[in-house]
This record gives structure tokens, sequence and C-alpha cells, in this order.
């Protein structure tokens, strides 16, 4: 017999010092299993658990005669035992049904759905030849010896599965069969639980889902939905519906309820008209009503699965042939795609971003790639083709290959890569017996899954490297089912090929993954119809640009925006050349239409702004010398301020674009695009004052010439040029009076233009907003909104509070009277850059608002791992971190002396008061969530403080940071790990 640890360890076990004790304890019968063990997905758990059940068995010598005697025993428990804790637990607590493994007649048994039914109804003391159960004895016995039953017939299922070479197609099926069972059993205990006075029903269960498919998981929820009609036609329906709604609720509470024996699984009927809130039980005159009249495209796409699994056969069977016809035309529904999308998007909602990358069932290249792919198809085409009508996705994938809706490589690929995930998701489930599609991250697991399938070399990389080509495969030929157009194969373009009646290309466009196929048919015929030089140029386009559009992540969107500035721009000589003649202007102008709602909508104000797409050249930011030179002249061409507004608006409207469109073809890094954006900002802020000043002067609301000085002072990330696109506007503004002017009329007229300033800006606009937030000033907004020099000088030198100090650290007087804003940073700057650095007060206090901040304001249910503002190592931890550097040391380094986080850091490290892998940690951090915050609003066109929830956002703001498509947890994984490195330091450097 094999002893040494080094003997152990090559047989396959992980802890060979705990095998050793293991085998000496089970004496003579470990050399007979030890071969057996060590082909285990698990040797380790299967030797302990074989230890478990040779000491709970009665029969311990009967067993161990059985081990020595029959190699096919042995093969199936010790396979069992590796691979599945939960029914290694089983035969624990029921150590006789070792006997089910022993069974000559296992690897010829196949008992189909009737003889599983027969037997679980006779576990529970019902006749299994009724018409309708009923049993005869009911309560918590029954409810465990169903449970004993049900494990039982899944422990001989689960042998062959392991050790038969079952397809996962016959294992799916099974389970749904074995299911449909436990489904039916449930019903005659339930029944065996109605009151004496319960008047008489018909009830019909009917499967949907994997239950309905024949494809169901070891572990998983039954989707179901409750039919009933009262026995007798002449009968009410009130007295038949609530004793049905009692059996139904019986049924569902008996199959989840925990007892000693554990539970099945959960019987959901979520997908119910009205869902949760709709009755439970309805005659099938009232489903029949309410999918006539309300059903939503989804919820037929769920009836594509149903089939009668339980109760009055006949009557789940009217129900089945009742709505195929209605499932079979829901593709002539408006919106179809736009449905089915809305329920893909539903399913991966909840979907934790951190488990994208390691989903086998939600997560992109995973099992519902393909199911939706395949139930798309089948939707389009079974209408008229009832070859491919079938509820089970590999069947109906089979006949769509035969029939030429998928080819026969594509549909050989996509069936291989199903059944492998299918294969690996059972394994997953069958090691615990519990719900999960989620591949672990920890080695052993991965190796013990990998062994499962028969990868015995190198289980985890072989494990890993497949599973990683088989989601690479379905992600593409899902892309290419819903997000490739041929243009010729969907649309009625004149001159193409393969002319197609308008239905007909309306439904190809459906296929492909248009979400609304008759609003872009009717987009592509207005772009192309007629004869003019423009419709031929646009034929030309189409096409290809159809393509780049489905690249996006939003193509009907991109088609939509095309179709709107076309019209516009149509007609004008350069616009379709250009796109014609420059193919980069036409490939990135339709990725940035499909790609940014931000985008897009400047563009439906500015849609000569294209132009800039030929040359990166033309996409660089404009110095803020000729920004703010076009922007007062084109101020000072208007008399009527809300004119001269309009035209500032219009240069920031296609300076924006200028700068998102370089920001998302890749030409700008993160502080370049928050140079440009408050350049712009500050544009927009001189015009606003020279606007609004030559507002009151030609009103006479202001003495001319004007009797004071003004400046604005940037602040915040204005003040650090590191403005996002969803950043506000933090001004602070100064006055001095004119040598010689009252002290009034100068308040006054300041008072004056920065209210006419703010009332300017903030008109109603369909741009991007434009918010001024003077909350930054002395006394916040309890204070004045506007100050002169003397009065600020007065407020710090008297009243001002460390807070404030650490505000000034990003003042940048950026606008107005020159010498006025050089005379405000000379005041300021002993406040920001104390000689003596903080007190330790002042460090208590900095610390305590901090605090504060973080347990106030971020937003109740928020995750604080993906806030970007104020998550753990998000910007308000780096720049706060960087601050309280600079209070301190700013005096004696003049290189803090600046309003910018990473320069600030630099000088930092310079000085040797920071480490160069502390301020890497801040600036990778403050970098990433930067950028992220930036593709948020380039995503959705509005901004928001945490990574978006929504799939279809999250993978485009991935995307626009440089990710794969397939790699959005790896994203979501980076921009964690950054952040948490990062608030490591700022543990360390700001709370001490």
């Amino acid at each position: 017999m094999v002893t040494s640890a080094g003997q152990l360890v090559r047989l396959g076990f992980a802890d060979a010092t705990a095998a050793e004790r293991r085998l000496a304890d089970l004496g003579p019968v470990a050399e007979v299993v030890l071969d057996a063990v060590a082909k285990a997905a698990d040797p380790d758990q299967a030797l302990d658990l074989f230890g478990s059940v040779v000491s709970a068995a009665t029969d311990r010598a009967e067993l161990e005669q059985a081990l020595a005697d029959n190699e096919r025993l042995r093969v199936r428990l010790l396979a069992v035992l590796g691979a599945s804790t939960g029914l290694g637990q089983h035969l624990i607590r029921h150590p006789e049904h070792w006997r089910e493994l022993a069974d000559p007649q296992l690897v010829l048994s196949h008992p189909d759905a009737a003889g599983r039914r027969a037997t679980l109804l006779a576990a529970v003391g019902a006749d299994p030849a009724a018409a309708e159960p009923v049993a005869t004895s009911g309560g918590i016995d029954a409810l465990d010896a169903l449970r004993i039953a049900y494990r039982r017939l899944l422990l001989r299922l689960a042998a062959r599965d392991l050790t038969d070479h079952l397809t996962v197609d016959e294992v799916a099926a099974e389970l749904a069969d074995l299911a449909a069972g436990a489904l039916e059993a449930a019903l005659a205990i339930a029944r065996a639980r109605l009151p004496e006075s319960a008047a008489p029903c018909r009830l019909a269960v009917i499967g949907l889902g994997k239950c309905g498919g024949r494809e169901l998981n070891y572990v998983s929820d039954v989707d179901v939905l409750f039919v009933a009609e009262p026995v007798d036609d002449d009968e009410p329906d009130a007295p038949a519906l609530k004793t049905a709604t009692q059996l139904a609720t019986q049924l569902m509470r008996i199959c989840s309820e925990h007892t000693a024996e554990g539970t099945l699984w959960p019987v959901d009927a979520g997908l119910r008209p009205e869902g949760k809130s709709g009755a439970l039980v309805r005659t099938l005159a009232s489903h029949l009503a309410y999918a006539e009249r309300w059903a939503k495209t989804w919820e037929f796409q769920a009836l594509l699965k149903a089939r009668p699994v339980a109760g009055d056969p006949a009557l789940g069977q009217a129900y089945v042939d009742a709505v195929t016809s209605m499932v079979w035309t829901a593709a002539d529904r408006d919106h179809f795609v736009d449905d089915v999308q809305a329920m893909r998007r539903r399913v991966v909602d909840h979907l934790p971003v951190d488990e994208v990358d390691r989903q086998l069932k939600l997560g992109p290249g995973g099992l519902r790639d393909v199911e939706f792919s395949v139930q798309l198809l089948q939707l389009v085409h079974g209408r008229a083709d009832e070859s491919i009508r079938s509820a089970n996705t590999l069947v109906a994938l089979a006949a769509l290959t035969a029939g030429g809706y998928v080819g026969r490589e594509d549909g050989a690929a996509l069936a291989s890569a199903y059944r492998f995930l299918r294969t690996l998701e059972h394994r997953l489930q069958l090691s615990r017996l519990r719900r999960t599609h989620v591949l672990p991250e920890d080695e052993r697991q991965l190796r013990c899954l990998g062994r499962s399938l028969g990868m015995m070399t190198k289980p985890v990389t072989e494990l890993l490297d497949t599973w990683r080509r088989h989601a690479r495969e379905v992600r593409r030929l899902h892309e290419k089912l819903f997000y490739r157009p041929l243009l010729a194969a969907v649309a009625r373009i004149p001159g193409s090929e393969a002319r197609l009646t308008p239905e007909a290309a309306r439904q190809r466009l459906t296929a492909l993954g248009y979400a609304d196929p008759s609003a872009a048919l009717r987009h592509l015929e207005a772009l192309t119809a007629g004869v003019s030089r423009r419709a031929a140029i646009q034929r030309t386009l189409l096409p290809v640009m159809l393509g780049w559009f489905a690249d996006g992540p939003d193509p009907d969107s991109g088609l939509l925006a095309f179709r709107q500035i076309s019209d516009d721009l149509g007609s004008t000589p350069w616009y379709l050349r250009l796109l014609r003649d420059e193919g980069v202007v036409a490939e990135r102008y339709a990725r940035i239409l499909a790609t940014s709602r931000y985008v897009v909508d400047l563009l439906r104000r500015a849609p000569e702004a294209v132009e800039m797409l030929a040359r990166d050249e033309d996409l660089r930011p404009r110095s803020a010398e000729q920004l703010e030179s076009e922007v007062l002249a084109a101020v000072n061409r208007y008399d009527d301020p809300e004119q001269a507004i309009l035209a500032v608006r219009g240069v920031r409207r296609r300076e924006l674009f200028r700068t998102a469109a370089a920001d998302l073809l890749g030409l700008l890094s993160v502080a370049e695009v928050g140079s440009a954006l408050t350049t712009i900002a500050s544009a927009t802020v001189s015009g606003g004052l020279r606007a609004a000043t030559r507002s009151l002067e030609r009103a006479g609301s202001a003495p001319s010439p004007s009797p004071m000085r003004l400046a604005a002072i940037a602040m915040g990330s204005f003040g650090g040029r590191e403005m996002g696109y969803g950043s506000d506007v933090d001004l602070m503004f100064v006055y001095e009076p004119l040598p010689g002017a009252d002290e009034k009329a100068a308040s006054d007229a300041a008072f004056a233009v920065v209210g006419e300033l703010r009332r300017l800006v903030s008109l109603p606009a369909t741009d991007p907003p434009f918010v001024l937030d003077l909350g930054l000033r002395p006394e916040g907004r309890q204070g004045p909104v506007v100050r002169s020099l003397a009065s600020y000088a007065a407020y710090y030198g008297r009243w001002s509070h460390v807070w404030e100090a650490q505000a000034l650290l990003r003042a940048d007087p950026r606008c107005g009277d020159a010498d006025l804003r050089s005379r405000f940073a000379a005041l300021v700057d002993p406040l920001r850059w104390p000689p003596s650095g903080v007190t330790e007060a002042d460090l208590r206090e900095i610390r305590r608002i901090k605090a504060r901040v973080d347990a106030e304001r971020l937003p109740r249910g928020a995750d604080p791992t993906t806030h970007t503002k104020l998550g753990p190592g998000g910007l308000a931890d780096v720049e706060w971190t960087v601050q309280l550097l600079q209070l301190e040391h700013a005096a004696r380094v003049p290189g803090l002396r600046t309003t910018r986080t990473a320069a600030a850091l630099q000088a930092a490290v310079e000085a040797g008061l920071v480490s160069p892998s502390d301020a890497l940690a801040l600036t990778s951090a403050w970098r990433m969530v930067s950028r992220a915050r930036n593709a948020v609003v380039l995503v959705r066109a509005k901004s928001s403080d945490v990574l978006p929830r929504d799939a279809r956002d999250l993978a485009a703001v991935a995307e626009l940071l440089g990710y794969e498509s397939l790699a959005v947890g790896e994203f979501v994984e980076d921009y964690r790990r950054e952040t948490r490195h990062a608030r490591a330091v700022v543990d360390r450097l700001f709370w001490g």
C-alpha cells in the first residue's frame, strides 16, 4: 500500500500528511479504494467523506466487501464523494444508499419521466396510478420522504454523469424530469393537506425556463406558472381558484421549506402574468386574455419554453396549445428586439461587477449569450418555420443550423461551447449542491473542477484556457448575430443585389440585433431614396457604416443620429464627400455616434463640428489665449446680452465636442482633458462677465465707466485645472473700488455684474450644464457672493477656518482684472501656505471634517468601492491627502505651491515627503478614477459619482478606458485594486 507523502502527492492529494492518517484509520479497505480515490476530482475530499460514510454505515463489513468485489461501485462512490460534498453529506445521513451505486442495472438504467414521477409519488405515500394522486400521509414525514427519494435519484444520476460519460443534454433532461416528478409529489402532499370543505378543482403546473426546456441544472430555481379550472364547466371559477391557490402555495412551500433533510429548490412563479404582483393562479381564459391584451414581448419569450410538468395534463396541454400561436407571432410586435434586449439587460442588471469575468451564465461569452441568440433567431424565423420551435436550446440550435439560419461552423462552435459551459456549470453546482454560476478564484477549487471534467495533467491551466476559448467564441458569434449587419441581406436598398421586401428587411434587421428594426429601415430608406447624388453616396456609405454603428454599444442611436445630422448637412457639398473620401472620418464618426450620448447631444446642436474628425491636429485643444479672444470677439458682436451668451455657448459647444471626440479616440490624457475643459470654462466665464457688464451698461443699470475692478477666482477642480465633463464651475468673486470711487457704488456694481452673469449662464439651454457654484466663498452659502479685497483681508485675518485655507489651496485667480487677481493671490498665499504649517488642532479639525464627509455624504445604498468621489481611494481621499501635505510643507517647499494635485504630489516626492511607491499608488488611482468619471459622462450624457450598474453602459465605460469587450470584470477589478492601494497610502499619510 502507498504510504509515502511523495507518492500521495503524485496521486493528486493536496494534503499528503492528512491523507496518510486517514488511510491508516481506514485499515485494509484503504488499499482497495485508493486507486478510485486518486481518480476523483478532489482526492482529499473523497477520502475524507469516504471515511465518514464507512463510519456511518450500519453494515460496514458488507460495504467493504462490496467495494472489494465491485470496481464500478468503487469508481462511482469515490467519484461522487470527490465531486460533491452535498451528496457526500446525504450518504453520511443515509449510508444504506451506497447500494444504489452497486446496482448492476445503473449503467443501463434510463428511467423516463413517468418512472421518476411514480418513484417520487410512491415515496410520499401517493398512488402513482391515480389520475389525481391523493397522499395517504402528509406533514413533515412526507416532506422528508420526498427529499430523501429525490436525493437518492439525484445520487444515481450524478454517479452516471461522473463515470458513464453522459452528455450534458441527457443529464439536463433527466434533471428536468426529476424536478417534474418532485413537483407532482409535492402537489400530492398539498392535496392531502386540503380541508375537506375545499372545492374541487383542476390544476396544471406549467414549467418554464430550463425546466420547461428539459435542460435543467443540478441546482436551479424551477420556474412555473399555474392554470386552474373548475372540475365541472358549469361551476363558478372562484371556489376552484381558491382551492387551486391553496394547492399552488403549498406546493411552492413544500419544495422550498428546510427540513431535517434540507430543501429541494425554490419554485419561482415570478414569470406569471403581472409578475409577483399578479394572481398566483388563473383560469385558462384569464391567462389568454392577459396574453392577448397586456403581455410584453419578454413574456412571450419566456413562454417559448412552456411545457406541462405536473397536475392535470389535459389542462396543461390546452394552455400550451393556446399560447403557442401567440409565441410565434411575437416578433411582429412593435419594438420586438428592444423588448428582447431589455429582458437581457434585466437579467444582467443584478450581476455584481466583480463577477462579470467569472460568470458562466450572465458574463460576456456566457450561457445567456447563446440562449438569447438562439431564442431571437427562433422568434424571428419560427413564425414560418415550425422545425425550429423547440423549447430546448441545443435542439433549437441544431434545427437553426440545419435550416440555414446559422452557418454550419458557427452552429457547431456555439453548440460545442454551450455544452462545455453547461457541463462546467453542472460540476460547479454539484460540488456543494448550491445554485451558483460564478467560477471560483481559489486554485484548489479550480483544480477540482478541471479534474471533474477529465483534465488530469494541468487541470487549472487547461480548464481556464478551454473556458476562455469557448467564451471568446460565444461572444464573437453572439456579436455576429446581433451586431454585424450586412446591408444587402437586411434592407430594401435600390441597387442592392438582394432586394428584400420591407417586411423581410425589417425581419432581417431584427435578427441582426437592431433594437427597433422598423425605425432602422425607415432611416435607411430616407437616406438612400431617390436618384440624387446625395442618395447615391449614402448607398455607398451605409453598408460599411452600419457595421461600425453595430460595433458600438448603441447602434440604433448611432443610426438615428446619423440620419438627423445628415438631414441637416446632407446637401452641404463637403459633408458626404468628406465621409466618402476620408474613411477615417466615417469610421470615427460612426463609432462616436454609437458610443457617446454626450457627443451626439453636442453634434445635434453643432453638426458642422464633424469636420474636426479629419485630422488629429484639428482635435487638439486650443490655447486659452485663442479661445478667450474668440469668445470676447463673439460677445462684442451682439448688443443683446442673451444673443451674446448664445454665441459664447456656441463656442463652448464646439470646443466640448473637440475635447470629447479627442478623448473618445484616445488622443488626450486625462490631465489634458482636464486642462482643456478648464480652458473652455475660463473662456465661458470671461465671455459671460463681458456680456453681463455690457448688458448692465446698455440698460443703464450700472455706471459707466465702472467704479470698480472685478476678478473671478477659480476654485475646486476648476482652480486645479482638473475639471471633468460633469464638473461644476467653482468660483469666488472679488472687487476693488477704483481710486476716488464711492465704496457703495463699487459694491453695487460688483453685485450687479455677478448677478447678471449668473442669470445669463443659467438661461434654459440644451447644452451640457454650466453650473456656477459659489459655495466655497467665505461663510459659505450664507456669505455675500462677492466681496472687496479689503473685506477678504479682514475676514481671513480674523475669522478664517482651516477648511477655508484648505479650499484656497485650489484658488487660481483666473478671469477679470489682472492686477486685482495678482493682489488676491498675494493676500491668500500666507493663509494656504502657512509658514508654521498646521497646528495639532487644525489637523484634528481637518480629519474630523473628512470623517464627517465620508460618513454623511455617501448616498445610501451606494457601493463605496465604485463611488469615484467619496469611495475608499477615490478623488476625495487622494486630494485631501495631497492638500494636507501642502498645508504642512508648502511654506518651505516651493513645488507644493500649486493648485494641481499631480504636480503637488510629484513635488512631495522630490522633497522626500512621500515615497515614490506611495505617490505612484495615489497618482494611479487619481488618474483611473478621473478617467472613469469622464467616461461615465461621455457614455450616459449625465454626470454620476458611481460606476454604472447597467451592464452595457459599464462595458462602454470599460472600452473607453482601453479594455477589451470581454474585460469588463478586469476593468472593475483594476479600478478596485488601484483605489484599494491608494486607500492604504491615505490611511498612513492622512489618517496617521
